[in-house]
């Protein structure tokens, strides 16, 4: 499965930097932002295609009115997406932006208004977004149109993540990105329950990654570790720039340290490899071999006095040490010998 050139089956880990509600509402800090993800190694960048009237009511209800231990509490969900938006105006600089730079972009629609826009970009991915999961129709929508579709589960039930698979394929779109995530901002680290991720890639047959809303980069670390393809972060240029996000976003500096990490631990993952590597041969010389002890005249017998398993490794394997002790000298050795000579083999 690839988004744009980017192989996820062989390239390494995909890394998306979410720049949400980073901007600060100036269009050249967005653009920067999309510059320095580039320096530092962000294979794409993500946006969020809505408007406060696509995503809520403009009512002072109760029921609109954000509650339960978020960095948003007592705001009403319509000031806090209206704080949020990225104007569409901004879009198609952004797109062109990010191309001739050489950085993946795409976002995430909130409404069929929204997919209808960004096809016209065309798009390497389309991202739904973990509150729209039970979106069903805005699924549907989104993936008809053939680009591959990234979900994040974060508060949906596995019925519900079936049921978004299921749709997908539907409508013949099979490459899905299914990503943990916890929907909580910020999220605390007991509840990201990362096994998950290896879990979401068996038992839907999809690959899978991480959305993180946690605090510092161990967690997408971690994910990595248990097999995450996909690491989407949110992105912020500076800290200073402020907004609804900026508390939990990684600046240019963390981010860059997140992706070096991201970078490393697919190194220590490598592969499953037995074989011998010329490193590997080579670093056999400080191995234990067996060695000539104390000086042994022909005719004289192997003993555990004057034969021994030592390091280096030049000498023959230490599983022969029971094969050859009783047998006779067949000439003389000094100390510090190899002791090497033909044995039938009886003791692999």
């Amino acid at each position: 499965m690839k988004i744009g050139s980017f192989d996820l089956n062989s390239d390494g880990v995909y890394v998306i930097a979410e720049l949400s509600a980073n901007h600060g509402g100036d269009i050249n800090i967005a653009k920067e932002t999309i510059k320095a993800a580039k320096e530092i190694g962000a294979n794409a960048i993500k946006l969020q295609t809505y408007t406060a009237d696509t995503l809520t009511l403009d009512s002072d209800k109760e029921d609109f009115t954000i509650k339960g231990g978020t960095l948003w509490d007592n705001k009403k969900l319509y000031d806090l997406y209206k704080e949020a938006y990225l104007p569409w105006e901004w879009h198609e600089e952004l797109f062109d932006y990010a191309r001739s730079i050489d950085i993946d972009i795409f976002s995430s629609p909130f409404d069929k208004s929204a997919v209808d826009f960004l096809e016209q970009f065309n798009p390497s991915a389309y991202k739904i977004a973990s509150f729209e999961i039970t979106d069903y129709e805005l699924i549907r929508y989104t993936a008809s149109k053939g680009k591959p579709i990234i979900i994040s589960t974060g508060i949906a039930t596995i019925d519900e993540i079936q049921d978004a698979v299921d749709i997908c394929k539907s409508v013949g779109n099979e490459d899905i990105v299914l990503l943990k995530c916890t929907s909580s901002y910020p999220a605390p680290l007991e509840d990201a329950n990362l096994l998950t991720i290896p879990n979401l890639a068996q038992t839907f047959g999809v690959i899978s990654g991480f959305s993180d809303h946690t605090f510092g980069s161990t967690a997408p670390i971690v994910a990595v570790a248990l097999g995450a393809k996909v690491i989407e972060k949110h992105f912020i240029l500076d800290k200073s720039i402020g907004g609804v996000d900026a508390g939990f976003s990684l600046d240019k500096n963390e981010f860059k340290e997140m992706i070096e990490a991201v970078r490393d631990t697919e190194k220590l993952i490598g592969k499953v490899d037995y074989s011998m590597s010329e490193k590997k041969k080579k670093s056999r010389q400080f191995g234990r071999s067996l060695y000539i002890a104390k000086d042994i005249k022909k005719g004289e017998m192997f003993t555990e006095e004057n034969i021994r398993s030592v390091r280096p490794g030049y000498g023959m394997h230490p599983k022969y040490l029971k094969d050859i002790l009783g047998q006779v000298a067949e000439k003389d050795y000094d100390f510090g010998d190899r002791l090497k000579f033909n044995i039938k083999e009886e003791r692999k």
